[in-house]
């Protein structure tokens, strides 16, 4: 029988960072840039599900400094071949080798990076990729501003993993800055999604049973070849 939506198992920050790094361990062997673009390959898919190029042409994609971040560039270079048009904000770019390769695969395509976010009048999609599971604390500038921004547009808003800014164990914060219409959780749900009250999926299709087993995350069943499931 398939796993119901009430079986699944939505983790806290630790066993999420713990899951990871069992991911990227000696056991599993997968790597960081592995796991990056599994799951920036599933946002791309949820995204094209439910918007189109021919509706939501001009796609905004704002990037984190963090794995999230990374994350969202491996979303554009896919939504890109989808065929929609990508423009990155990417306010604060590690020089790690990992993320420069990916900001490169994106200049290779000519999708465009912005410099500030002064009007989002010409786009009509904007994807999250800020803060993920790790993200503890207070927002700091300038992505306390880049949100508030975000959200005043009302633009539709798809985030991957968890809505930034959301505590991760926190469910469903009413008071957090942004209330996306579309979440993405990847590899299982976090806490903060356990009351998410717009359309979530599940991606990231690649947890050994054995280790799916070992966190009894009741993963839902992935039909045929599609990378995402609606939970």
């Amino acid at each position: 029988m398939a796993n119901t939506i009430a079986t699944i198992k939505y983790l806290g920050q630790k066993e999420a960072q713990e899951l990871d790094e069992e991911l990227m361990g000696p056991e599993f062997g997968f790597t960081n840039e592995q796991l990056m673009e599994l799951a920036g390959l599933s946002v791309a898919c949820a995204v094209n599900q439910i918007y189109s190029p021919a509706q939501q042409p001009n796609v905004l994609i704002v990037c984190g400094p963090g794995n999230n971040g990374g994350d969202g560039l491996v979303v554009a270079r896919h939504l890109f071949h989808f065929g929609f048009n990508i423009y990155i904000f990417y306010p604060k770019q590690p020089q790690k080798q990992h993320l420069l390769n990916l900001v490169k695969q994106c200049n290779t395509l000519n999708i465009q990076f912005i410099n500030e976010l002064v009007s989002l009048e010409s786009y009509q999609l904007i994807i999250d990729a800020i803060f993920g599971f790790s993200f503890n604390g207070s927002i700091r500038a300038p992505f306390d501003t880049i949100l508030q921004i975000i959200a005043q547009s009302k633009l539709p808003i798809v985030s991957v993993d968890i809505p930034s800014g959301w505590p991760v164990e926190e469910s469903n914060p009413v008071d957090s800055i942004i209330q996306p219409n579309v979440l993405v959780s990847l590899t299982a749900p976090k806490l903060c999604a356990l009351n998410f009250k717009g359309i979530h999926y599940l991606g990231g299709r690649f947890v050994p049973p054995k280790l799916a087993l070992k966190y009894e995350l009741n993963l839902p069943k992935y039909e045929g070849s599609n990378q995402i499931v609606l939970i």
